[in-house]
């Protein structure tokens, strides 16, 4: 029988990333040329984190969201945020039932294992609050009574660049609800070729379902035991610490941002087929976890710095623990 403290064999390690290439090959189906991209998203959702699709239009950010809600056997729901979009629109509402004479609660699309939050940037700061609210809590409050959502529980929201018309810029204290913020970015030449001779014309509707809420439960529960020596601790410090002291940065990581990125790190491991983390899970995440939750100095932002440009600076700064120094799992 093992526990939480059981370490994670190899074998383990294996099945589990074979599980996440099956989910991988199904989105990347209908999502191409960004496999990185897609296995990221995946991490997310077997860390229990919420993701931020920010790109231009046109590029896959609602194709890839409708993806990870498609090969998971549970309840999602989209919800198309405008303008004139009400909080109750989103977490629901309670309505007196002239029937019964009793006031009943009908719940908003929020109620669902995934929910797609399609230009979220789109919608009021009131609305977008409500949102926000949700994810950190997991439930919802109306005249008193809190109603939890499904577990688990994963936001996918995508939004525009916030200089584009009709846009309410998502408030920096906010954004540090979302476990990774990611862009797709254009997609390379046989990609696009792919696309205009209709190899992506199939739609994320007709991606069968590959796993259910239990099997997320569960890889969650073997990435809270893959091995995370005291070097990638110390390692991810370093970092944390590099970014509270940067000149070119307000405001650097807090605790539950390095938290963040060491459950994500075991979780990509995991998805490696690795019982343990190395200092390449770290590098390859601090971006996706940490640029969003960075404030740069007026003076960067003039230079054109931003927080992903930082990042990589600080991770060419900062040494990583080398091969020769044990980061591997006990025998």
């Amino acid at each position: 029988m093992t526990t939480p403290d059981t370490p994670l064999t190899a074998n383990e390690a294996a099945i589990a990333a074979d599980e996440v290439d099956r989910l991988a090959t199904s989105i990347e189906a209908v999502v191409l040329g960004k496999p990185d991209i897609v296995r990221l998203a995946l991490t997310a959702l077997f860390s229990e984190g919420h993701i931020l699709l920010e790109d231009v239009p046109g590029v896959g950010k609602t194709t890839l969201a409708r993806g990870i809600a498609a090969v998971l056997a549970g309840q999602w729901r989209r919800i198309q945020f405008t303008p004139d979009l009400l909080p109750a629109d989103v977490t629901g509402v309670t309505i007196f039932n002239q029937a019964t004479g009793d006031f009943a609660f009908h719940p908003g699309p929020v109620f669902a294992n995934v929910v797609i939050a399609d230009e979220v940037n789109r919608a009021s700061p009131k609305t977008q609050a409500a949102l926000l609210e949700v994810m950190e809590e997991r439930h919802v409050t109306i005249d008193g009574t809190r109603h939890p959502v499904p577990r688990p529980f994963l936001v996918v929201a995508t939004q525009n660049p916030v200089e584009m018309d009709g846009t309410y810029r998502l408030p920096e204290a906010q954004l540090d609800r979302f476990l990774m913020r990611l862009s797709l970015g254009y997609p390379d030449a046989p990609a696009e070729l792919a696309l205009m001779r209709g190899g992506a014309a199939r739609s994320p509707d007709t991606i069968e379902p590959r796993t259910d809420t239990r099997g997320v439960a569960l890889m969650g529960e073997l990435a809270g035991r893959v091995h995370v020596h005291d070097h990638i601790y110390e390692y991810v410090l370093k970092l944390a610490r590099h970014t509270r002291e940067h000149p070119d940065l307000r405001l650097g990581v807090s605790p539950r941002a390095t938290a963040a990125l060491v459950r994500t790190a075991r979780t990509l491991a995991l998805a490696d087929g690795r019982p343990f983390v190395a200092p390449e899970d770290v590098k390859a995440l601090a971006g996706p976890v940490w640029a969003h939750r960075l404030l740069v100095t007026p003076d960067a932002a003039l230079r054109d710095l931003t927080g992903t440009t930082l990042i990589e600076q600080i991770l060419d700064q900062t040494p990583a623990p080398r091969p020769g120094e044990t980061y591997t799992a006990p025998a």
